[in-house]
């Protein structure tokens, strides 16, 4: 037996670009977690450490003051940014591989050095056993 392919036309579905529909809500989210592409938005320059109790982040944020910054935690993120009368512009998000502990984190801003100590939430086990009967 012999088979051979079968030359099919190749068609498109791609609609052209005066019917794609813009979604002004989807992009603005994008700019924001992401941040722009073209350079316009510098990303601050950060580093992290990976300590036995606490993660270590570094950000560097000159010309703020501490009441021109929010600082957010949700679970194993956390978000840094600039109020609206900040002289910049600062959003940043990190994503942890353990929760943070809010009561047992610090936050300190010196010389234009955010330094945050984020205390790890020790994971608990929920596991409960059954009887058999």
């Amino acid at each position: 037996m012999f088979y051979s392919l079968a030359n099919r036309p190749v068609r498109s579905h791609q609609r052209p670009a005066s019917q794609v529909v813009s979604n002004l809500a989807l992009e603005k989210f994008l700019d924001d977690t992401l941040g722009s592409l073209s350079g316009a938005r510098s990303t601050p320059s950060a580093s992290v450490e990976d300590g036995d109790k606490a993660y270590s982040l570094q950000l560097d944020v000159p010309g703020l003051t501490k009441e021109q910054l929010d600082i957010g935690i949700e679970a194993d993120v956390v978000r840094v940014t600039s109020k609206a009368d900040a002289a910049r512009t600062v959003k940043a998000a990190w994503r942890f591989p353990l929760e943070i502990d809010v009561t047992a984190s610090t936050a300190k801003l010196e010389n234009g050095v955010l330094t945050l100590t984020l205390g790890k939430k020790v994971p608990v086990s929920n596991v409960a056993t059954l009887t058999i009967a």
